[in-house]
């Protein structure tokens, strides 16, 4: 209450003052608008933010349909196999098809539930020079720090879990059925891309854009910053950038 009422007082005070000087007026507004914080506290409460940014992205993809249904993250036959679904589909095979592109993204979004304790142990390892320099940085600079300090963690956690799933939801079985089916077509070469490796870089990178969409968010969207201290740190980018 005190702290409102003399916010009050000082900037009447400076609105009303007739020989004020307009550049020293803005810069009374901004000492008294912007939160006072320090470095640390900026750390901490962009620590916090990306925390939030690492836990909304993750668990999008890691609920049912989290890949399958997202236009943006959705797993499709590998590349070097997508004259396989061409030549299938051309012959009436959808379903065989779309089960394999079904099993593919369940994979995934098994996998995607490993993955925020990896992020939030990087983001809580950052020094305060790193904080800042994602601070200031780029609009996907903290998703740059954490796919350069998480991929090699992720692809070791990411790949037994989806080799593991795509036994569990048939997707092993379903592959070998289409490329099976395709290679016995007469004059075809035969194909047989590593599944396991194609999904674990597929889920990763799902997983970064979908930390781009929420780190992206919090900076230019105000109403995602739930806590104080996210609040404030990003007013302090506000008024320094």
């Amino acid at each position: 209450m005190v702290r409102n009422s003399l916010l009050g007082i000082l900037t009447v005070g400076v609105l009303t003052s007739s020989t004020c000087d307009p550049q020293v007026m803005e810069e009374v507004l901004n000492s008294v608008i912007t939160p006072a914080i320090t470095e640390q506290q900026a750390a901490n409460g962009l620590m916090e933010a990306l925390v939030q940014g690492a836990n909304n992205g993750s668990s999008a993809l890691a609920k049912l349909d989290g890949y399958l249904k997202n236009p943006s993250v959705k797993i499709p036959f590998p590349p070097e196999a997508q004259k396989i679904e061409t030549t299938l589909r051309d012959l009436g095979m959808n379903k065989m098809c779309d089960d394999v592109i079904t099993s593919l993204n369940r994979a995934a979004e098994d996998a995607a539930a490993e993955a925020a304790p990896i992020l939030i142990n990087s983001i809580r390892s950052m020094t305060i020079n790193d904080a800042m320099d994602i601070l200031f940085g780029a609009n996907n600079a903290a998703t740059a720090y954490l796919e350069k300090t998480t991929t090699t963690e992720l692809t070791n956690k990411f790949k037994p879990v989806i080799e593991s799933s795509l036994s569990q939801v048939g997707a092993t079985k379903y592959w070998s059925d289409a490329v099976n089916y395709y290679n016995k077509i007469p004059l075809v070469e035969d194909l047989n891309p590593d599944l396991s490796a194609y999904v674990t870089q597929k889920a990763l990178d799902g997983l970064f854009l979908m930390i781009e969409q929420e780190e992206l968010k919090i900076r230019q969207d105000p109403g995602s910053r739930v806590s104080q201290i996210v609040k404030d740190v990003f007013a302090y980018y506000d008024a320094n950038k």
